[in-house]
């Protein structure tokens, strides 16, 4: 392996520094991007029993907040219920940005893994190239090995460039899919908490008059 990186020169190095980079924002966001953390299912539930034993306070919401991302959400509409349903959307969608930032945190470098590992590979190579002809014109095509073995040498930045490019790639488009996936749901239960809320307000009010 050592053998196969050092023939490919230099240009290796950054390719294998963008493999390790990529290996480990990969592993922290299957980490971090799991459906149980970023949105549980029994959270709107337990919300809501909150809600209907008239027992949530300031603490249970503090709590809500720094148990998971679909919380924080949930806490920022019930910390503005009481300023109307608008007011409570907007607070909703702010908490969410924050969020949906935080889960697109370290995707953008390794979007630029997969798009710039190619690259490296193909200068790799046309540098190897131009070191081939570079020999041929001071020896000749009669030794054939030497230029098999050159050849040879300017492919393997090309292979390792498309080695940490193509999963990088993949998994860039899995975890932007993930994602996607998790903002809607949690758009979805944010959506029930403004109903059961502003729903509960109404009969109140209704009850009141």
């Amino acid at each position: 392996m050592f053998e196969l990186v050092k023939s490919g020169g230099w240009l290796m190095l950054p390719i294998l520094l963008s493999s390790v980079i990529a290996m480990a924002i990969v592993l922290e966001r299957l980490w971090t991007l799991r459906p149980s953390r970023i949105a549980p299912k029994n959270t709107l539930s337990q919300v809501w029993k909150w809600i209907k034993n008239n027992d949530l306070d300031n603490k249970k919401v503090s709590n809500l907040k720094e148990e998971s991302p679909l919380g924080e959400i949930l806490a920022a509409g019930i910390g503005n219920a009481r300023y109307g349903r608008e007011i409570m959307k907007e607070s909703i969608e702010e908490a969410a940005g924050r969020v949906i930032h935080n889960l697109e945190r370290f995707l953008n470098p390794l979007g630029t893994i997969a798009a710039i590992a190619p690259l490296l590979g193909l200068l790799g190579t046309v540098i190897g190239m131009i070191d081939v002809f570079t020999v041929i014109m001071l020896e000749g095509t009669g030794n054939a090995g030497v230029l098999a073995g050159g050849i040879s040498k300017a492919l393997i930045t090309t292979a390792a460039g498309l080695s940490v490019a193509i999963p990088a790639l993949i998994f860039h488009r899995y975890f932007m899919r993930r994602i996607d996936e998790l903002v809607v749901t949690m758009e979805q239960e944010a959506i029930k908490l403004v109903e059961v809320l502003q729903g509960e307000r109404k009969l109140k009010d209704r009850e009141g008059k």
